[in-house]
């Protein structure tokens, strides 16, 4: 018979010992922030959808993410696609592009009816005013109304909040993101010359619970021009607001841009050395995070006063 294996007697910490051990793990719990969920509908660009916004915007995703863990935060991001379809016409350039020779369908080119570019709105050339609004903004009520649905949505007004806590935009989705934070700011009226734009604004109050944006986030963004739009920055817009300006951005004016930020109250600007894009790398998405950290925090601290 071979020699037996000795074991050695499993070792039991002494109850002193563990209840320091309790005790360490309670405090660590206690030093732990609690979990909050932060929902952003993240708006794309003329020609843009949610999708390619989403493909464009992966890092920021995913550094807003690491960012906002240490305090607790979740972020929670919607993309959604805008309901107005774009033809190849609708293209900027689309005519150099037709009389280079490359047409609809062929070699490098791509059939109207498989484009998958949308607007929010379509400005029109002769009137100047914003077509479709009505359908891009019911749009966004549809959105909010079917995020807030979900059980987690139920908890989250239960605990005082709307359903959408900011909004991120970019260029025409930066103006969007404009209008949204202002139409759902209580006591704002468009009143009788702009009595079109009650339902939307009725929409998506509604759907967020009645409740204002914590933030937004604004890239490229450019003030609605139209007189009958003019209510939604008359008073100008309370929401905090994150204005991110590229130096060199060729396709939205900098006066343009920078009257979307007069129209702000106490406006964060940040200038990037770059052009129309979403800048996605740390150094530009650390301020952001940090912007939407404050404003959060900031808004949980108004509620409980």
């Amino acid at each position: 018979m071979g020699d037996a294996i000795a074991t050695p007697p499993s070792r039991t910490d002494s109850p002193g010992q563990q209840q320091r051990q309790q005790q360490q793990q309670r405090a660590a719990n206690k030093n732990s922030p609690a979990k909050k969920e932060v929902r952003i509908l993240m708006l794309h660009g003329y020609t843009q959808s949610g999708a390619l916004f989403r493909a464009k915007t992966r890092a920021l995703e995913k550094l807003l993410a690491k960012a906002l863990a240490p305090a607790g935060l979740v972020p929670s991001l919607l993309y959604p696609t805008a309901p107005n379809r774009l033809s190849a016409r609708d293209i900027p350039g689309y005519d150099a592009f037709r009389h280079s020779g490359e047409e609809e369908g062929g070699a490098g080119g791509q059939g109207e009816e498989e484009m998958d570019s949308w607007a929010w709105f379509r400005r029109d050339e002769a009137s100047g005013r914003y077509r479709f609004v009505e359908e891009g903004m019911q749009s966004l009520a549809r959105v909010i109304s079917e995020w807030g649905n979900s059980d987690e949505a139920g908890a989250r007004e239960a605990g005082g909040g709307g359903v959408v806590d900011g909004v991120i935009g970019f260029s025409q989705g930066g103006c969007v993101a404009g209008m949204l934070a202002a139409a759902l700011e209580e006591g704002r009226n468009c009143g009788e010359e702009a009595k079109e734009h009650e339902g939307w604004v009725k929409a998506v109050r509604e759907a967020n619970g009645g409740r204002p944006l914590k933030f937004a986030v604004i890239y490229s963004g450019f003030w609605a021009v139209p007189q009958d739009l003019g209510w939604l920055y008359e008073p100008k817009i309370r929401a905090p607001t994150l204005h991110v300006l590229g130096s060199l951005d060729t396709v939205v004016e900098e006066s343009r841009s920078l009257g979307l930020v007069e129209r702000c109250e106490d406006p964060v600007v940040l200038t990037h050395p770059g052009g129309h894009y979403v800048p996605v790398n740390k150094e530009w998405v650390m301020p952001v995070a940090g912007f939407i950290k404050k404003c959060v925090e900031g808004a949980a601290d108004a509620t409980k006063r």
